[in-house]
Formats: structure tokens, sequence, C-alpha cells
């Protein structure tokens, strides 16, 4: 495996760190599917996301955190603990996929890349639905659920296609939700 192989990983592994902002288990059982198929290479020690008991776990946790936040004041709870989580699942992700790069580029990449976007990722959808909780006194939270589950499935499949694309396609929806919500938090700057 070449540099560019191990790149194109990095790139996978930052596309899945973004899905994770959106939904914490989603990408993970994604991951560990593609590796199980060999779709995915896995770097070494991580060969156990591909497990039979890990895919169980991470398709558990995922139909349960997918269903929690359809329900008004779960959907906030999970928020407290996702966020720290989604961090976590990013680093997970993009540790599993950075194969063959030294050692500091990779945890670089994993520590900063990985955990960074699934933090911003995360950061922004709670602020998203702490505005539509504010607006809509929790009616809304629902389709921000929605959307939130659509975006983690979407950044699965832009990540693997096209990894690049996957890395500048979070970075955008990054600001795109944060200027969002800004604007709607703080109101529109005056001309």
């Amino acid at each position: 495996m070449d540099l560019m192989d191990s790149m194109v990983g990095v790139g996978v592994g930052l596309g899945l760190a973004a899905a994770a902002g959106f939904r914490i288990f989603i990408p993970l059982l994604a991951l560990g599917i593609g590796a199980a198929t060999g779709k995915l290479p896995l770097a070494s020690g991580f060969e156990w996301v591909a497990s039979t008991p890990a895919l169980i776990a991470f398709g558990t946790a995922a139909l349960l955190e997918v269903l929690g936040y359809f329900i008004p004041y779960v959907d906030h709870l999970l928020d407290v603990v996702a966020t720290p989580a989604a961090v976590g699942a990013g680093m997970l992700a993009t540790a599993a996929l950075a194969t063959e790069l030294p050692p500091l580029l990779k945890w670089s990449a994993v520590i900063i890349g990985g955990g960074g976007l699934a933090g911003l990722v995360q950061g922004a959808t709670a602020l998203l639905r702490l505005k539509s909780t504010a607006l809509t006194g929790g009616a809304g939270n629902p389709a921000v659920a929605t959307f939130e589950l659509f975006g983690s499935v979407t950044m699965i499949i832009v990540a693997v296609v096209l990894p690049l694309l996957a890395v500048g396609l979070a970075l955008f929806l990054v600001v795109a939700v944060f200027r969002k919500t800004g604007r709607l938090l703080f109101g529109r700057k005056p001309a």
C-alpha cells in the first residue's frame, strides 16, 4: 500500500468522522461492514471493528440512537452524551482507516481531523436542535433528526465513493449550519 492509498483511507476516515457528527454509530456500522466485506482496509490493530460482536453492537446502538432522536427530550439528553462520543467515534473511524502513515501524521489526522470534524458537525447540529426547540417547542426536532440521519448516510456514501469530496462537503456543511444557526440565534448583521 502506498502513500496515495493511505491518504485515500484518511479521506474516507474523515468523511466517516463527519458522518459521526450527525449520528455516532451508523458510520461505525458502515466502517465495520465495509471492512468485513473487504471494501475498506483497516489499519493494524483495528480488525476488531469488522468482528461479528462489534457489528452486532454497532447495529444495535445505531438503531437505538436513531429511534432515540425522534423522542422529545430524549434527543437533548442524547446530544449531551453525543458530543464527546462523536469526537471519539470520529477519531476511531479515522484511525482505523489511516494505514501505513508516519505516526505524527496519522495521529494528527486522527485527533485534529477526525475528532475535530466530528465535534464541529455535532456541535452544529446540537445548536440547530436547540434553536428548533426554542422556535417550535420541540415539535420541529423530528425534522432535525431526519436531516441528521440523511446527513450521516449521505456522508458515508460520499466518503466511500469520493473521499476527498466528502471532506470538502463536511467542511461546507459545518460552515453552513454554523452560519444559519448564528443568524437564527443572533439575527442578521445590518448591511
